[in-house]
């Protein structure tokens, strides 16, 4: 049996070191509004995200909904893709379905 004085513990979370970001403003109303959907691909994104669109649209009519897809779930968005999901929406649904 060990019969150490000090026993040390390593916290598994590790430390974050980013920036604090606001959230950006919040909308009133969805209607009018053009929702842009961007899937990344993992396995049950797309079902989730469909689902939730169609229970959106239920709410809310919106003048545009426009589908974006990533190329990998394990890699950032290309800026591009980015930039035209930007400037062609209003507000963006995306989601992890594992």
């Amino acid at each position: 049996m060990r019969s150490d004085p000090e026993l040390i513990v390593f916290d598994p979370r590790g430390v974050v070191d980013a920036e604090l970001k606001s959230l950006a403003p919040r909308f009133d109303d969805l209607a009018g509004l053009r929702l842009g959907v961007l899937d990344n691909t993992k396995w049950n994104a797309g079902r989730l995200l469909r689902k939730t669109t169609a229970r959106l649209g239920e709410r809310a009519a919106f003048a545009a909904v426009n589908f974006y897809r990533k190329e990998s779930f394990s890699k950032a968005a290309e800026p591009a893709l980015l930039a035209q999901i930007a400037a062609d929406n209003d507000i963006v649904l995306t989601a992890i379905g594992d």
